[in-house]
């Protein structure tokens, strides 16, 4: 079972409640953390959208969490967590979704490659729909290096030969948004690297529409990639056992059973 999102009528806050709920899972992120996050809160504040950051410092063994703890006594929008140790991206991702209580959640990397301006873009378009979509980012340009580029590559159409009907071609692009009550039938499970296709399969298997906005993906300015070269190997394994798995069969059960998504409300975001 998923988590569950919280419930805003019981949060203190809940006279003015965010706009945009933002999970961003951070490990060993000192060099950067304090760049990214001022970027996207300025980026939200010039836009006059109501931003909650919730973010989760995942096992970090540096200065991570002193350093958003410090942010979050400063900037409102900032919600620290900490996941004591570290067993993967989407286990950090998964214990700070219950955290969110704005009507759209989504998730944004920690480490700076998205401009700030490219989320702000993404919430307003996806709100701009009136319906629930999945708006995520495409890294059309990218930085990386030619090996990086070559694994993506085959990354994603190992994943299309499997999952043919998914609209994406770019299944691990962050950020990625979705209605709050889209993320909470989805029941996410998976604590490792396939969070993120998981998103993007359940989104299908559910009738989401996904709205992929084409960004440009810098290299990293600070602190190191954790991203192994192993890591493609576990992927495909993951997405292997997934697609195979009775649980994923057991899911598509339920949803199949259950009411259609009501449409979202189609109104602008509104000014602070």
């Amino acid at each position: 079972m998923g988590p569950q999102m919280t419930d805003i009528s019981h949060m203190p806050h809940a006279e003015v409640p965010p706009d945009v709920s933002f999970v961003m899972p951070a490990y060993n992120e000192e060099a950067i953390i304090t760049q990214t996050i001022r970027r996207l809160v300025s980026a939200f504040e010039r836009a006059g959208i109501r931003l909650e950051l919730v973010v989760v410092d995942n096992g970090s063994r540096d200065r991570t969490g002193e350093i958003v703890h410090a942010l979050a006594r400063e900037i409102p929008a900032i919600v620290p967590h900490r996941v004591e140790q570290n067993i993967g991206y989407g286990n950090g991702v998964l214990t700070g979704l219950p955290i969110c209580t704005a009507p759209w959640v989504g998730v944004i990397p920690a480490d700076g490659q998205v401009d700030a301006e490219d989320a702000v873009r993404l919430y307003e378009d996806a709100v701009a729909t009136g319906m629930p979509v999945l708006a995520k980012a495409r890294r059309r340009f990218r930085m990386d290096g030619a090996s990086r580029k070559l694994v993506s590559i085959a990354y994603n159409v190992f994943f299309r030969m499997l999952f043919p009907g998914v609209q994406s071609l770019d299944i691990n692009g962050l950020p990625k948004l979705l209605p709050r009550d889209v993320v909470t039938r989805m029941q996410l499970t998976s604590r490792q690297w396939l969070l993120d296709p998981e998103i993007m399969i359940k989104a299908h298997y559910m009738g989401i529409r996904v709205l992929e906005y084409n960004c440009f993906a810098r290299a990293r300015g600070n602190g190191l990639s954790h991203v192994r070269a192993t890591t493609m190997w576990e992927f495909f394994a993951a997405l292997l056992r997934f697609r195979f798995s009775g649980t994923f069969a057991e899911w598509q059960r339920e949803i199949a059973k259950s009411p259609a998504l009501a449409a979202m409300p189609a109104s602008a975001p509104r000014a602070s």
